[in-house]
């Protein structure tokens, strides 16, 4: 395997730990990418990876697109994540748990850690109890997937006005891929509002439920990204938004959840050229990190949707100079955070 700083993800990265514990069968990757801003923050993925390369570079992928997504929500944080390589059963024992913990905690505070996929809240409440450097505890925020729900929503209302001219939902056909945590609060929101919704999941049962629930469709997980519809909303895993997928979209915008969307920069352009608006995908999903580290400055709820609410105005800003400047709006994001981390 190649080291960290060879691999075409790793974007100058502070620093990358490794921790291989054969006592638990811990093995975890965390990349810290910035901390100009403060403290590293990022959840933790757990998740069976093809092999150990693939887990590095979607712990750099993820951390670079936190210390983005923190600095564009105007948050005192830098950016980090942590992978935990699981097993194919996805066992996760309490010792094992106990050990990602240590290993967080001997980082002595450059890395807060908080949920992500494969990550529960009560898993968090587990870490709490080895080290303090965890975020989204109860009494804290909790799930975030609710307060990045909104953002989405916030942003697929943006979109809509940006593709469509649309002053609303109604009627407009959102195809969501993926409805857990974020999708299905995106969906609630967009079929309260009127929204035409097409929704697929890995777990159909999942998706046939909701599907039921709002009066919507389901097609397969593998074919929604082809479904001709507005506006098209990843809310899974990332890098679903390559070559061959781009060419194949029949919508106006792409607005969702999912972290890492772009499989390479060159979908962003791709997308601009096809004429279809982007949403920049760390800006758009930036509600669940602004409610998990409110303790940084003891935000309420109030203040917290209140920083969610600023979502679409930065969309728009960032769509607003892509016109201007030529630049897609994935390279403008970029350019942005970048100047705000220093770089």
């Amino acid at each position: 395997m190649p080291a960290p700083w060879d691999l075409p993800d790793f974007d100058a990265h502070e620093s990358v730990h490794l921790f291989d514990d054969p006592k638990t069968g811990l093995r975890a990757v965390i990349a810290i990418h910035s901390t100009h801003l403060g403290p590293a923050a990022g959840g933790t993925r757990f998740w069976h990876y093809a092999d150990q390369q693939a887990a590095l570079t979607d712990a750099l992928r993820l951390s670079r697109g936190m210390s983005y997504k923190n600095a564009m929500a105007g948050l005192p944080a830098g950016g980090g994540k942590a992978v935990i390589l699981a097993d194919h059963k996805y066992s996760k024992p309490q010792e094992l748990l106990d050990a990602f913990a240590r290993a967080v905690d001997s980082l002595g505070g450059r890395y807060i850690t908080a949920q992500d996929v494969g990550m529960s809240e009560d898993d968090m409440v587990t870490l709490s109890k080895n080290t303090r450097h965890v975020a989204g505890l109860p009494g804290q925020g909790g799930d975030p997937g609710p307060y990045t729900a909104r953002g989405v929503y916030l942003g697929v209302k943006a979109a809509a006005k940006r593709a469509l001219g649309a002053d609303d939902v109604r009627g407009v056909h959102i195809a969501i891929q993926g409805v857990g945590s974020v999708g299905g609060g995106l969906a609630r929101y967009l079929a309260a509002d009127g929204a035409k919704l097409t929704l697929a999941d890995v777990n159909a049962d999942r998706a046939a439920a909701l599907a039921a629930e709002l009066g919507a469709q389901t097609v397969a997980s593998d074919s929604i990204i082809s479904v001709e519809a507005d506006i098209f909303s990843p809310c899974a895993l990332g890098a679903i938004l390559t070559e061959t997928s781009v060419a194949g979209l029949k919508v106006k915008a792409v607005a969702g959840g999912a972290n890492n969307q772009l499989a390479t920069a060159a979908q962003g352009q791709q997308l601009a050229d096809r004429g279809i608006v982007y949403a920049p995908d760390y800006v758009i999903n930036a509600g669940g990190i602004i409610n998990v580290l409110r303790h940084i400055d003891n935000a309420d709820d109030t203040a917290i949707n209140g920083r969610i609410d600023t979502i679409p105005g930065r969309l728009h800003q960032i769509w607003e100079e892509s016109d201007a400047s030529g630049h897609t709006p994935a390279q403008v994001a970029d350019r942005m955070a970048k100047n705000l981390i220093g770089r």
